[in-house]
């Protein structure tokens, strides 16, 4: 894994190999996880790929090694990620007695190098260069022990890298704040979103408005004309809906009405389509968390509003097109509803249907429980309002969103821009009285020789 760019170093450097300054790489331990047992804690690739252990979140060993002395995690270690998240790595520092998985590689580096000094190289890109140098064109990315002790890194005098480390940390410590307060804005505005929907559907968002119209239809009307429609397309199989007993519901905007989610819409089941047909076409094809690839024919003339019923299953998402929803999914057209397509759209989006039907060992959504819902309708006119209304305000959300994201972007590149000076010898002053990496890296081998 040669750096496609082994650059010239500063005096006093040199350029070495990870398994010249580290223990024999390990693999880690073979056994699937136990979440409910207790004992050795199971670290995987995906407690790790966060760049941070949740160590209340990882497994226990369904089997534990007969010899766990030689898997047990220390703090100094470093694990890389052979497969899944290839590349990624952690160092691990106070931990809870744990080993490794068998997706894991270790590598301890050698007194006195510090293990720091290693983890920051590895998340550098140059590192990342080499990674995707490595398994570029494998049909199954991965690396192993082999080609990750080949790794090249600069070593630094032992001074230099302390300094270095030093400098690091402090600027990722002011960077990590900033990172977390743009983190705090992308909440807000969530929540803002939310709130935005809460008032639109209590009447609030447009209370102003409202006082102002003269000779508004209510929503009874646009209701007869609804039961009206089902009555001509379904014949005899036609049944009037059960009332609704509002004793307990809160008091409507004047020309508002109780309503059961059926009266509005109702949900169509999705096509079922081969995964091997979902890679070629324009028609986007769509699952129960949104699109999942493109086919050349369409299941149903757009726009659709199509809603998870399995899997993430009361997630909303809007196809402005042609497409196709498989049969994960329930959909409605713009044929199919009376009632504005897009205050529908964000009406679903408010419902939270992703809170029926837990209890199953499969859970989804069922289609009878979600039509039951009941719901407060506005006037047709309203609902144009509101639509309008959320949108401007979604605009203005959206226009934060975007610099937040700038910004986001900004810092992560930052953070590169830190690393790469960092290991070119241009973050701290070089001190010509630190002894070289040479005769440092010297040691260390021969400490490595004799065990």
């Amino acid at each position: 894994m040669v750096s496609k760019d082994r650059y010239a170093l500063p005096e006093g450097w040199v350029w070495t190999k990870l398994g010249e300054i580290c223990e024999k790489p390990q693999y880690g331990w073979t056994t699937s996880a136990n979440f409910n047992g207790k004992g050795l804690k199971l670290l995987r690739t995906t407690d790790i790929s966060s760049g941070t252990i949740d160590w209340s979140t990882v497994p226990f060993c369904k089997q534990e090694p007969d010899e766990p002395k030689k898997y047990l995690l220390k703090k100094g270690d470093i694990l890389v990620s052979r497969a899944g998240s290839v590349g990624v790595s952690i160092e691990i520092d106070n931990c809870p007695k744990a080993i490794f998985a068998s997706y894991l590689i270790r590598f301890k580096p050698i007194s006195p190098i510090p293990s720091r000094y290693i983890s920051l190289y590895l998340k550098s890109r140059y590192y990342w260069d080499s990674i995707a140098d490595n398994i570029a064109g494998i049909t199954t990315p991965n690396v192993n022990a082999s080609k990750l002790r080949t790794l090249q890194i600069p070593l630094p005098p032992l001074n230099e890298q302390k300094r270095i480390i030093r400098k690091i940390e402090n600027l990722f410590t002011r960077l990590n704040k900033t990172k977390q307060e743009l983190a705090k804005i992308s909440s807000i505005l969530k929540k803002f979103r939310q709130s935005v929907l809460t008032k639109a559907f209590s009447g609030e968002l447009t209370k102003d408005w409202r006082e102002q119209q003269k000779d508004l239809e209510p929503a009874s009307k646009l209701l007869e004309r609804i039961r009206e429609e089902r009555k001509k397309k379904l014949g005899k199989k036609y049944k009037e809906p059960e009332p609704i007993d509002t004793s307990d519901l809160l008091e409507l905007p004047e020309g508002w009405e109780w309503v059961r989610l059926v009266d509005v819409c109702f949900f169509e089941y999705g096509e079922g389509l081969p995964k091997d047909k979902r890679i070629k076409g324009k028609i986007p094809v769509y699952g129960s968390n949104g699109i999942v690839g493109y086919h050349n024919k369409c299941y149903i003339k757009g726009p659709a509003i199509i809603v998870g019923r399995k899997g993430s299953f009361g997630k909303v998402n809007k196809s402005e097109t042609d497409c196709w929803p498989i049969d994960t999914t329930y959909y409605i057209t713009e044929d199919s509803t009376l009632v504005d397509f897009d205050f529908l759209y964000f009406l679903l989006m408010n419902l939270r249907l992703d809170e029926y039907d837990r209890s199953t060992a499969i859970p989804g959504l069922n289609r009878e429980e979600a039509h039951s819902k009941i719901i407060a309708l506005p006037p047709i006119q309203e609902q144009r309002e509101i639509v309008k209304k959320i949108n401007e305000l979604y605009n203005k959300a959206d226009t934060i969103e975007k610099s937040i994201k700038i910004a986001q972007a900004h810092c992560e590149k930052l953070s590169q821009s830190i690393l790469v000076k960092a290991f070119r010898g241009e973050l701290v002053e070089q001190d010509p009285n630190d002894e070289p990496a040479e005769r440092l890296l010297t040691r260390v081998m021969r400490k490595k020789e004799n065990g």
